[in-house]
This record gives C-alpha cells, structure tokens and sequence, in this order.
C-alpha cells in the first residue's frame, strides 16, 4: 500500500515539475492560441493556473511593423489566459495614425484572431501567427534579410 501511495506521489511531482517547465510560448499553444501573439525575446514568466494570470517578461519594450500598424509590448505584458483568449491585457499597442491604442482582449474563433482595442477589433488568420515576431522587424525579419 505504501509503494502504491509513494507511486502516486513520485508520479504527481513529476507531473508539477513538467508542467512547471512549459515555456510562455507553450502555455499559449496549451490554450488554443498561437506562440506568434507573443514576440521572441522573453526572458520569464508567471502563470497562476487556477485564476489564469500571467506575467510575461521582456528585457526592454519591443516594437515592430504587422501590416499598416505598429505595434508594441512594454517591458512586462499581463492578463488571464483561458481556451482560446487573453481578456484584461496591458502592455500591448497599437499605433493607429499618430495615437497608441491599448489591444485589451485577444480571442480565437476557429482559425480567426480577434484582437480588441476598445470598442473596435481587428480579425487576422490565426496561421498569421504561427512563429513570434521579432523586436524592430517583426514578421518580415526574413524578407529584409533577403532583400539587402
């Protein structure tokens, strides 16, 4: 009975500890959303798994093109995360003309994205996000590599 009990607790710890080790980047995948709503760069994160608050860790603020927009991540990003959507995000803008705009939810519907800023959203195709972004380039950081 008692190796059965010490089976049990071996197994438990072992299931903690792995599920400690995600990267920010799996949790995300974990969830249904995709690792590329969140840039290269993150040095740690907290993640409290009953309520679903995270904080996401930079070393400085990150800034990069995603089509006619700019967009950028502060220096710590945070929010709760459950299936498929962020809800009460902070750190993370867009420029829209002249003005940052705060993106406060990111939601997944099927293989649409929805980002929220204020009232208004914004849907993109999930596989758009499939790989992280990189500060200063973003998405493109590819194509200006073979452009030069």
């Amino acid at each position: 009975m008692s190796i059965l009990i010490l089976s049990l607790l071996l197994f438990a710890t072992s299931f903690y500890v792995s599920a400690q080790n995600l990267t920010a980047y799996e949790v995300l995948q974990k969830n249904r959303l995709p690792r590329g709503i969140l840039p290269e760069g993150i040095v740690d994160y907290d993640l409290n798994p009953k309520t679903g608050f995270f904080k996401v860790y930079f070393n400085n603020t990150c800034q990069f093109p995603v089509d006619a927009f700019k967009v950028k991540y502060e220096p710590t990003v945070s929010g709760f995360i459950r299936n498929g959507r962020v809800t009460r995000l902070i750190g993370v803008s867009v420029k829209v003309v002249y003005v940052w705009l705060n993106i406060g939810e990111v939601s997944r519907e099927g293989d649409e994205l929805e980002f929220y800023v204020g009232a208004a959203s914004e849907e993109f195709p999930v596989h758009r996000f499939e790989n992280s972004p990189q500060c200063g380039c973003g998405f493109y950081c590819r194509e200006l590599i073979y452009s030069s």
